[in-house]
């Protein structure tokens, strides 16, 4: 861990580092797999559903990044996306406008794991000292002010406490098999933060395994966390030691004229490891201690990985209409449906619109 942060201090200020400035990370690296057909029929493409307007006069990317920018400067928030997104006019011109050095390409997808810690590479290159905040960028969420003061509470906890990981956890309304789950501790609560320590994550449970988590009062885990950057990499090389060697190279390489190649090199040889039930979930096992899980109420949250998802999100905010999720009468028409009864909320289902 000392090599990680010797290299980069040198290119660092000082009062960047003192600062432990608070830094996003976008995923948008999904191919959104379970909702190509849903996509084919409403746009008539492949565009990843990160990149598609379902609701508003934007994408679920670009309400992310209004979303973090709440609280965080453009310049401190960086996204990772994939090679191949790249053949989209859409993605070239939702991504042309991000500060330089901020998108972070990765050859392809490789899950959630090398998905947070490919961009980490670049952030922890730049500010040393770093907290940063997740931000998936395929998830509805309605009360977006309410979502981020909990996302500023947890920035707190973390300044307080530099060794807890953060998660954001949302009381289930129903078992959902395809989300993971994050047991808390409540006996071991932290007062005046409203923070429990964490007993167990549980990634995609059966609905059974769903049903009994749900009533040990666990949390829907949102991927939505604040860590500090250095405390994660540590980890990283504690429970995944050849992982955290092969990003270390990558993170030597960065702003040299072989970074291109060696994460080329590094992709080629890497397996896909999911970041929740990789990482997190050992953690948790190992030391319990580390984390921690902040309940997020009041927020209408779903991850957008279903068109089942979607239209039951719409309709618990009485916002679908039936025409709405109407295939088109043949194969050269795309279904555009009447403006949504709320401010700024249109499907938009034609590329270019």
């Amino acid at each position: 861990m000392h090599l990680f942060a010797s290299n980069h201090v040198n290119g660092l200020s000082c009062a960047s580092d003192l600062a432990a400035p608070l830094c996003g990370l976008v995923l948008a690296g999904g191919d959104g797999g379970r909702l190509k057909s849903y996509i084919k029929r409403l746009r008539g493409d492949s565009l990843p559903k990160q990149y598609v307007n379902f609701t508003g006069a934007h994408s679920m990317l670009e309400h992310t990044y209004r979303r973090a920018e709440k609280l965080i400067p453009r310049e401190r928030l960086f996204t990772v996306v994939n090679q191949a997104h790249m053949k989209h006019q859409a993605v070239v011109d939702q991504l042309g406008e991000r500060d330089p050095g901020t998108v972070i390409l990765q050859p392809e997808n490789r899950e959630t794991g090398p998905g947070v810690l490919l961009p980490l590479m670049h952030i922890y290159k730049r500010y040393a000292n770093a907290i940063v905040a997740v931000f998936p960028s395929g998830q509805f969420i309605w009360e977006e002010d309410h979502l981020m003061r909990h996302i500023r509470l947890a920035h707190t906890i973390v300044k307080r406490v530099p060794s807890k990981l953060v998660l954001l956890g949302v009381k289930p309304d129903y078992e959902e098999s395809e989300y993971g789950y994050i047991v808390p501790n409540f006996d071991r609560a932290a007062n005046g933060w409203g923070i429990c320590t964490v007993t167990e994550l549980v990634e995609k449970p059966d609905v059974m395994r769903a049903h009994r988590l749900t009533a040990r009062g666990a949390f829907w885990n949102t991927m939505m966390m604040v860590f500090k950057a250095s405390a994660l990499l540590q980890w990283v090389e504690e429970l995944r030691p050849e992982m955290y060697r092969r990003f270390k190279r990558i993170y030597a390489a960065i702003d040299t004229a072989s970074e291109k190649a060696t994460v080329r090199e590094i992709y080629d040889g890497l397996e896909s490891v999911n970041f929740s039930k990789e990482l997190l979930e050992p953690l948790a096992r190992q030391h319990p201690d580390r984390l921690a899980v902040l309940p997020v109420s009041n927020v209408t949250w779903s991850d957008w990985g279903s068109e089942s998802r979607i239209v039951k999100t719409l309709r618990r905010i009485g916002c679908v209409q039936k025409a709405l999720f109407d295939s088109p009468t043949n194969a050269n028409e795309t279904a555009f449906p009447r403006p949504l009864p709320w401010p700024d909320l249109i499907l938009q289902s034609r590329p270019g619109r």
